[in-house]
C-alpha cells in the first residue's frame, strides 16, 4: 500500500524545506551527539551543508537561461533591484543599531540585521510563479529568471557590507556565486546539461533541509515564535509595499510586486554560510535561521491572500472560486496552465523556493 509521504509533506507551505528541518531540528536537540555516535555517512549529514549547497547551486544555475526577453529582463530586474535596495537601506539603519550580534534581551532577543536582511533578500519563486499564473500576465512568469539571480548568501553578504557591517574577503564573495555562475554556464552552453543537472533541485532541497535541521536546537524556535512572525509580517507588508509601487513605477499593475514579497525557503541556509565565511555573524546565525523559517512559513500564507485581494479590487480579476474571466482582459492574462521559467523544467521552477 502506497504511503502519499511527498504530497502530505508539500501541504505545508515550504514543507519540502521545512519538515525535513524540522525532523532534523528534533534528533538534534534529543540526541545533539548522535552524529559523533554513528560516524560515517550518517554523521557526514551534520557537517555536509557547504558541500549540498555547492551542489544545489550548480543544478540551479542550470535552470536559468540568459536569454531572457528585454521585457522579462526589465521586469525582472525592477523586482530584484527594488528588493536589494530596499534591503539594503533596512541594512543600513539596522546596522548602526543593532551591528553584527543580535538582541541579548526582551521582546526582540535574537533578532540581527543577518535575519532581516535574509528573509527580505530571496523571493519564493515557486509562489511567485504560481500567482503570477493566476493573477499576473504570461510575461510577468518569466521574469523570475532574473530574480532567481538573488538566490544564495552572495547578495547578504554584499548588503552586510554596503550596511557598514564585519564585510567579507573577495574570494568569499566569489565563491559564494561561483556554484550558480558554473550552473549558469553548463546550462546555457549546452541544453543536455539543462536537461540533466535541472530534475536535481527538488530532490536535493530536503537533504539541504535535513542537514540544516541537525544544527539546530528547538528551545530557540520556541523563544523566536512572536518575532519570527513579526518578521514575516514586516516582509509581507513592508517590503511588499516597496515593491508594489516599484512596480507600478516601472509600468506594472503592481501584482508582480505583491507576489515577490516572499521568503524563501532557500534563504533558511544563508546564515549559516554567513556565519562560516565571517565568524563574527555566528552568534546571530541561530536565532537568524529560526526567524526566517517563520519568515517562509508567514509570507507563504499571507502573500496569496494579499496578491488575491489586490487582483480582485485593482484589476478586477475573480477569485479562484468564481471561475470567470475579466471582460477588460488584455489578451495577456494566463490561462489555467501553470508557466515556468524558460529553460526550466516545471518541477525545477515549482521547488526552487525549497518549498
Amino acid at each position: 500500500m502506497a504511503v502519499p509521504i511527498k504530497a502530505g509533506i508539500e501541504k505545508m507551505p515550504g514543507g519540502l524545506m521545512l519538515v525535513p528541518m524540522l525532523v532534523g531540528a528534533v534528533v538534534h536537540t534529543a540526541a545533539p551527539d548522535s552524529g559523533e555516535f554513528f560516524g560515517s555517512f550518517t554523521g557526514a549529514l551534520y557537517t555536509g551543508l557547504p558541500a549540498i549547497l555547492a551542489v544545489f547551486y550548480v543544478c540551479l544555475g542550470a535552470t536559468l537561461d540568459v536569454k531572457a526577453t528585454p521585457y522579462i529582463a526589465k521586469k525582472g530586474g525592477v523586482l530584484l533591484g527594488s528588493k536589494v535596495v530596499f534591503a539594503m537601506l533596512v541594512g543600513v539603519v539596522l546596522g548602526r543599531l543593532l551591528g553584527e550580534s543580535p538582541v541579548s534581551g526582551g521582546a526582540f532577543a535574537g533578532l540581527s540585521t543577518l535575519a532581516v536582511v535574509a528573509a527580505l533578500n530571496d523571493t519564493n519563486g515557486g509562489l511567485y510563479m504560481s500567482l503570477m499564473a493566476q493573477f499576473g500576465r504570461k510575461r510577468d512568469v518569466g521574469a523570475y529568471s532574473v530574480m532567481s539571480l538573488e538566490s544564495g548568501p552572495f547578495l547578504t553578504m554584499v548588503t552586510l557590507g554596503v550596511a557598514g557591517l564585519s564585510a567579507f574577503p573577495w574570494q568569499t564573495l566569489v565563491g559564494a556565486i561561483l556554484p550558480l555562475v558554473l550552473g549558469m554556464l553548463l546550462g546555457n552552453l549546452d541544453p543536455a546539461m539543462r536537461r540533466f543537472l535541472a530534475p536535481a533541485v527538488p530532490a536535493i532541497v530536503p537533504f539541504l533541509g535535513l542537514s540544516l535541521g541537525l544544527t539546530l536546537n528547538l528551545t530557540a524556535v520556541w523563544e523566536a515564535g512572536l518575532l519570527g512572525i513579526g518578521l514575516g509580517l514586516f516582509v509581507v507588508l513592508v517590503g511588499g509595499a516597496v515593491l508594489l509601487l516599484a512596480d507600478k513605477a516601472s509600468g506594472g499593475d503592481g501584482v508582480a510586486g505583491l507576489a515577490a514579497a516572499t521568503t524563501a525557503g532557500n534563504a533558511v541556509v544563508v546564515p549559516s554560510i554567513v556565519a562560516a565565511a565571517n565568524p563574527v555573524y555566528a552568534p546571530a546565525a541561530e536565532s537568524a535561521t529560526v526567524l526566517i523559517a517563520s519568515s517562509v512559513v508567514v509570507t507563504s500564507i499571507l502573500c496569496p491572500l494579499i496578491t488575491a485581494l489586490w487582483a480582485r479590487r485593482i484589476l478586477k480579476e475573480p477569485s479562484a472560486a468564481d471561475g470567470v474571466g475579466d471582460p477588460a482582459d488584455d489578451g495577456d492574462r494566463p490561462s489555467s496552465t501553470p508557466h515556468h521559467v524558460p529553460g526550466q523544467t516545471p518541477a525545477a521552477a515549482a521547488q526552487h523556493d525549497g518549498s
